[in-house]
């Protein structure tokens, strides 16, 4: 058996739960997350999503990358910049994945989707998407090579958070 750590989710209210699952069942879950492209966390995240009708996969898109800002702050605040530049990256995504649900009822399940979807984003929003998103895949990076300081992830945080916002009050005020 081995222990999967969920502590990002944001679906449930505690720091972090763990899990025993069948080594097989880890492996599996590690590889097809690694197919897909996506971190282990985003692919369980997913997984779950996708037994939602897509107005409910908006609103916890949406929720759960509002909850991701809360926690990334919560990281820079116990002084771990790599979990923290994470979040951010993490709260950029879903909110372009809530839009492009939200928009024409397409689910992206691939960063390249989420680039191709930010393009349009920007179309729809302004040139001001594309810097959020730059910095937000810069805060990618910075997980897997820790290379950003605190004043990055703090700026990159700042410029997610717009984004959410900005998503959650699109999604909230009309339908597509």
């Amino acid at each position: 058996m081995c222990n999967i750590l969920l502590g990002w989710l944001g679906l449930v209210k505690v720091p972090s739960i763990s899990v025993k699952l069948p080594r097989s069942i880890v492996e599996r879950i590690e590889r097809d997350a690694k197919r897909a492209g996506l971190s282990l966390e985003e692919y369980i995240i997913e997984l779950i999503f996708q037994s939602l009708d897509p107005d409910e996969r908006i609103l916890e898109y949406v929720d759960v990358a509002k909850d991701l800002l809360e926690q990334a702050m919560e990281e820079l605040r116990k002084g771990d910049v790599r979990q923290a530049a994470e979040k951010v990256w993490g709260a950029a995504a879903l909110a372009v994945k809530a839009y492009a649900e939200w928009k024409e009822r397409r689910r992206l399940t691939s960063h390249g989707e989420l680039w191709e979807y930010m393009r349009r984003m920007v179309k729809e929003l302004g040139p001001w998407v594309r810097e959020v998103w730059m910095y937000a895949n810069g805060m990618h990076t910075c997980f897997y090579e820790g290379w950003c300081g605190r004043e990055d992830v703090e700026e990159a945080l700042e410029r997610a958070k717009k984004l959410v916002i900005e998503v959650e009050r699109k999604v909230k005020s009309t339908k597509s």
